[in-house]
């Protein structure tokens, strides 16, 4: 399993304690877990470290009655961001509970907190996040770690001792990663191949293609070398006939 970054935000010293606990009790009853926890103590702290420090964490365990601002603005805040980490809310009432779905939360539990409460939310919260985790890759872009979906990757070109990536959108990404690198990373899936030296390509955005070129779905066309026709016709067909 990987190792996950989990955050916790109470204006409570004593309730960051408890739910530290059983997060420890829990890695305790599950080697297998690998995460790091952060406190805070205000969620305009939270917000802080993920605005300025690029602070990633993967779950964030959240009180709602906080003094500086409510969890559900925070929340909301993250989500304006275009941050979707999973949000488990723990909170002394019900009547938010609404609110709580609205900004995408995965569990709304009612303090007192116990080991019945929160380890099936966080048994269920390890087991999608390792399924998406498979899904995506973790790749320095402008000096910064982001998530990559993959499938939303068109193609990869190799520039030199950089890789360029090419998106639906048009958007284009550079990476300093070696091909051999990126190669390992998207060959795994069965939906991309290798043409030539130069390219991994993703076979689902394949418009169509020749001996002469491939035209992908975000508009670009590739020239691949003398040689690759073949190969990829045969990957190609190989591909949609097992789906």
């Amino acid at each position: 399993m990987a190792m996950y970054l989990i955050a916790l935000c109470d204006d409570d010293v004593a309730e960051l304690d408890k739910t530290e606990q059983l997060l420890g009790e829990y890695e305790r009853k599950n080697t297998e877990a690998d995460f790091k926890v952060e406190r805070f103590e205000c969620a305009e702290g939270l917000l802080g470290m993920i605005r300025q420090k690029g602070y990633q964490p993967d779950l964030i365990i959240m009180d709602i009655y906080m003094p500086d601002k409510m969890g559900i603005e925070a929340a909301q805040e993250l989500r304006d961001m275009g941050n979707m980490c999973r949000i488990l809310f723990l909170t002394s009432s019900r009547e938010h509970a609404l609110d709580a779905f609205s900004v995408g939360a995965v569990q709304y539990l009612v303090k007192p907190v116990s080991q019945a409460k929160l380890f099936p939310v966080l048994e269920r919260f390890f087991e999608e996040a390792e399924e998406a985790r498979r899904k995506y890759l973790l790749l320095r872009i402008d000096g910064r770690i982001q998530r990559v979906a993959v499938s939303d990757i068109v193609f990869c070109e190799a520039q030199g001792k950089m890789q360029c990536l090419y998106f639906p959108d048009g958007r284009q990404r550079v990476v300093r990663i070696t091909m051999a690198e990126i190669c390992g990373m998207l060959l795994q899936y069965p939906e991309f191949i290798r043409v030539g030296i130069s390219y991994v390509i993703n076979m689902e955005h394949i418009e169509n293609f020749s001996r002469q070129e491939i035209q992908m779905d975000n508009g670009k066309k590739i020239y691949p070398p003398r040689g690759a026709y073949q190969p990829l016709r045969e990957r190609y067909f190989a591909y949609y006939c097992e789906e």
